[in-house]
């Protein structure tokens, strides 16, 4: 087990993924029962508790395969998304529905209980959502969950073609440890959403893209790197604008930011953190 990823490997002493039989010991091996997450989003925990470290969310639409449910309504899934691995709320999930057609383009928008604004939104959903439209017209999309204003959702196979401007438009959205919302989100997640926005596959963790992500260059000047690419510290990820600024999410504003790369570089080298790499994709 030694060289599975312990984030994205479902398996414990006592139960693991059944496609893991072989590769790694466990006291009973399961296959993953496919679920969706019904929720607006909903929480990825290290352990089946409410005060549990928050390690990444789910999003609307997303599909998990679920291993374990527990009678305290917790079950321990695995992500198609990323594969990421955790406790999320039982009550958050249903049954796998109609595959997703669109995704939300926005960076958040409300699902209402009829086709109209005037109505009282049942729910907020983030960008990157993933919905099954059965019909849409110039003004709302008809989803199982609701009815989304149209021109905030965009077909799945439509990507944009700028990811760092996607990443703008994060901007002032609160920083969160494992948040992957517009409500909230850190660093990493930043670049996940901007790049699955773009159709491009990202790792969730800072660890995970700095290995799988571009190709390692050396810069002497980093106010000089282009536009896209990736520097990166231990534990902390921004995204060079190719004017000599960046944009991440930190915990230093507990914001989304753009800021001067020479200054950040500075100033987190102060707090004992030196750029480990630079990427270019």
């Amino acid at each position: 087990m030694s060289d599975l990823h312990p984030r994205l490997t479902a398996a414990r002493p006592d139960i693991a993924d059944e496609r893991l039989r072989g590769l790694v010991e466990a006291d009973r091996f399961v296959v993953g029962a496919p679920k969706q997450v019904v929720a607006a989003s909903a929480p990825l925990r290290r352990d089946p508790r409410h005060d549990a470290p928050l390690d990444t969310e789910l999003l609307h639409g997303e599909t998990v395969q679920v291993f374990e449910d527990t009678a305290e309504g917790w079950a321990w899934v695995k992500l198609d998304t990323d594969g990421y691995v955790g406790w999320c709320p039982s009550e958050a999930l249903g049954a796998t529905g109609p595959a997703p057609t669109h995704r939300v383009r926005t960076l958040r928008t409300f699902v209402y209980p009829g086709p109209s604004i005037k109505q009282p939104p049942v729910m907020l959903l983030s960008m990157n959502a993933r919905i099954a439209v059965s019909t849409m017209d110039e003004h709302f999309a008809r989803t199982d969950s609701g009815f989304i204003y149209a021109r905030h959702l965009t077909a799945l196979d439509e990507t944009d073609p700028d990811w760092v401007g996607v990443a703008e438009t994060f901007l002032g959205t609160p920083y969160l440890w494992g948040g992957r919302t517009s409500i909230g989100l850190d660093c990493s997640a930043l670049v996940q959403m901007a790049m699955a926005a773009a159709g491009l596959a990202c790792p969730r963790d800072t660890d995970m893209q700095e290995a799988a992500l571009g190709t390692a260059i050396s810069v002497e000047d980093l106010t000089t790197l282009e536009r896209g690419d990736l520097l990166f510290w231990k534990g902390h990820v921004a995204i060079a604008r190719g004017d000599g600024t960046m944009v991440h999410a930190n915990g230093h504003h507990m914001d989304t930011v753009v800021e001067p790369i020479a200054g950040a570089v500075h100033r987190i080298a102060g707090a004992g953190l030196e750029v480990t790499s630079v990427k270019r994709l």
